[in-house]
Order: C-alpha cells, then sequence, then structure tokens
C-alpha cells in the first residue's frame, strides 16, 4: 500500500508540472496558432494632416526566420499609420516604436537609446493607426520599429524618409 501512495504522490508530481509546463507553452506558442484577425483601420480626417514621412519594414536578419516584417509605414503630423500591406511573423508582446537613431538593424542598436513606445501591435497584418503624443517632435525619431517587450527582440525596423524627398525620388 505504502508503494502505491509513493506512487501517486510522483504522478500528482508530474501532473502538475505537466500542465505548467504546458500552459506556459501555451502562452508562448498562442499568437502563433490563434492569430488575431487582420487590422482595418482607417485615418480620419483630422489624422490626414500633412504627411511627413514614410518608410518600410524590412527583415533586418534575414537568417532567423521567426523575426520579419514588411510593407509601409505612413507618418502625419499627428499619428502614426500602418499601411494595409503590413505584416510581421507572430509572437508575443509586439509594440510599435519611434526611435532617435537610423538605420537600426539588430536588437543591440537599441542598447542605451530611449524611445517612444505607441503601444502595442494589434495585428500581425493589416492597416493600424497610433496617436503621436504632442509631446514628440517626430522629426527627430527616423526610425520606426516593431520590438517584442517579451523577449527585447528587434521584429522589424522601417527607415523613415521626409515626405518631401520621397515625392522627389520615387
Amino acid at each position: 500500500m505504502r508503494g502505491f501512495w509513493r506512487g501517486f504522490i510522483v504522478f500528482m508530481i508530474g501532473v502538475l508540472f505537466g500542465a505548467a509546463f504546458g500552459v506556459a507553452l501555451g502562452f508562448f506558442f498562442f499568437p502563433f496558432v490563434f492569430p488575431p484577425p487582420p487590422a482595418a483601420e482607417a485615418l480620419t480626417e483630422a489624422e490626414r494632416s500633412p504627411l511627413v514621412a514614410t518608410g518600410t519594414f524590412i527583415h533586418a536578419n534575414p537568417s532567423d526566420p521567426f523575426h520579419w516584417g514588411k510593407g509601409k509605414v505612413s507618418v502625419y503630423e499627428r499619428a502614426l499609420f500602418l499601411e494595409p500591406d503590413f505584416e510581421v511573423g507572430p509572437g508575443p508582446a509586439y509594440h510599435v516604436y519611434l526611435v532617435p537613431k537610423a538605420a537600426i538593424r539588430s536588437s543591440s542598436d537599441l542598447n542605451g537609446v530611449t524611445h517612444v513606445d505607441l503601444g502595442a501591435l494589434r495585428a500581425f497584418k493589416g492597416s493600424q493607426r497610433y496617436p503621436i503624443p504632442a509631446a514628440v517632435n517626430f522629426k527627430d525619431y527616423p526610425s520606426v520599429i516593431i520590438w517584442c517587450e517579451a523577449f527585447s527582440v528587434l521584429i522589424s525596423p522601417a527607415d523613415l524618409k521626409p515626405a518631401n524627398a520621397t515625392a522627389m525620388n520615387p
């Protein structure tokens, strides 16, 4: 009878550890298995103030198949807009940052750099808008990045070009 209880206790400990491990894996893989639907937000007329800058998200590290992005971003005076062709590989806790440094290509490029967090990414695909705080001078921020806060990893950067320069050089 003593062997039964010992086996039962070992079994229950295994069940608890297995359940905890399964829940942890579920939290990590949930965005991959059940991604949110594509976003389809639009800018209001007030937000369509003069176009200030544009950029294109890139796959900064082609040898990394999990952290990638593509699509266009437009910056207006008070709003940042991820265009309908925007897409990133799914993952947990993604945020949209304005960064005061150009040519961000790796996570280490952000060491010691302050940034403006515009908020959590609402979908891995589709158009989304993020208000820019009034205290932010967007001219001081030549980059927009998608950043994974859970693992401190760069997902995708976009270098911003002034709108008048893109009109002259299509």
